[in-house]
């Protein structure tokens, strides 16, 4: 097993709160690091129809049966939504602190049922794919080109998938299932090449009206569609940094992927060649960047306040970290050679912010780190360190 950054968070907030949620896309190892730290404790999936039917049938003798036992792993919760009002009652009643884990791979179902029920008395962490960090501490980090393709699915790494047979049959058995399960899904090949259209829209602007047109459905449709990627930790949505430095921003989201293999696979990027001669290098590498900073802060027990900023004019940072009362700007740099002009649209921020450069970032895809301009220069490994250093 690839050893997981989160996983002393979660065991030192089992011995306080009584129910743990852990969310997270499908196959990022949810299942594989919960049963590994509490190893004695009893396991129910609830993909299984038969766990679902038991519970159904009789709610309180299915969880009192439970009872006497070291603890329980309910896996895929949002699978039986109703399972968090009458953990409740057996939450205060007993007051066992880490007694429930939960997992779920569907973010706004769990937490909607997580609102209404357990609030105060669970602990959510969020699960992404591997980090940077996480393979280089295994000793499993590819070469840049290639971790882009492979991405960081568990599964590529520890049982040696190639990316070329993995993702399209993940697309297929998890992505398109939890589509079906979430909104009626009449036609999956126009799904599937909504998908591949979000994909060779990493980096950009989401223009919904332009992505509605471009696959052939309404705008409504495709806001739907959307937010169920969001929910499936597919994609995530880039918001503007709120703080009004200028008075005309853009305001609209940018568009990512949370894992790089799986858009090189929609986009048939299959190889180094195809990588570096395609237009979406750069957004890639924005993307995977911008992707391990988020993971990085999740695996800290923290969530991640990230934006970036762009005016009318077209001045941008790339990303900005705001932590307390604190901002720290991030450039982000697809070359693999150090240039001047990196600090360029930094040093204009900071005039109009007063962020001094200290706090400022240049990601690069070198392997150099050094200071330019007062300006920190790293590499494409580093996104650990930054998030650490947002943190002190």
């Amino acid at each position: 097993m690839i050893a997981r950054d989160i996983a002393q968070k979660i065991l030192s907030a089992a011995q306080k709160f009584p129910a743990i949620g852990l969310m997270g896309p499908r196959q990022s190892g949810k299942t594989t690091l919960v049963k590994s730290i509490f190893k004695d404790y009893t396991y129910i999936s609830f993909e299984d129809l038969d766990s679902q039917n038991t519970f159904l049938h009789d709610p309180h003798g299915f969880i009192n049966s439970l009872q006497n036992d070291r603890g329980v792993i309910f896996d895929e919760a949002q699978r039986v939504p109703q399972l968090f009002s009458y953990l409740q009652g057996y939450i205060d009643k007993y007051e066992k602190p880490g007694f429930y884990i939960l997992t779920g791979s569907q973010n706004f179902l769990l937490l909607q049922s997580i609102t209404q029920s357990l609030a105060g008395r669970i602990a959510l962490f969020e699960l992404l794919p591997l980090s940077i960090k996480e393979l280089e501490q295994s000793n499993l980090l590819p070469e840049l080109g290639k971790y882009t393709i492979n991405g960081s699915y568990p599964s590529i790494y520890s049982k040696n998938y190639l990316p070329t047979e993995w993702y399209p049959a993940y697309v297929t058995t998890y992505v398109e299932r939890d589509v079906r399960s979430l909104i009626n899904v009449t036609n999956l090949s126009l799904f599937q090449t909504f998908l591949k259209l979000c994909a060779g829209r990493i980096g950009q602007i989401l223009n919904l009206t332009s992505l509605a047109n471009d696959c052939g459905i309404s705008v409504n449709t495709a806001k739907g569609w959307i937010s169920v990627l969001e929910a499936s930790y597919i994609i995530f949505l880039l918001r503007t940094h709120h703080k009004n430095f200028s008075k005309r921003l853009i305001k609209s989201p940018k568009l990512y992927f949370y894992d790089t293999g799986l858009a090189c696979s929609l986009l048939n990027i299959e190889d180094d060649q195809a990588l570096s001669s395609h237009y979406i290098r750069g957004s890639l590498f924005e993307s995977m960047i911008i992707s391990d900073l988020i993971k990085n802060y999740y695996n800290t027990g923290n969530r991640p306040w990230v934006y970036f900023w762009r005016d009318h004019i077209g001045h941008e940072i790339d990303c900005i970290i705001e932590k307390g009362q604190n901002l720290f700007p991030i450039e982000i740099k697809s070359s693999t050679t150090i240039n001047p002009s990196y600090t360029d649209g930094l040093k204009f921020w900071n005039q109009i912010s007063g962020i001094k450069p200290s706090n400022s970032f240049v990601v690069y895809a070198g392997e150099k780190q050094i200071a330019l301009h007062d300006y920190n220069i790293v590499n494409w490994k580093a996104c650990a360190q930054i998030v650490d250093f947002t943190q002190k």
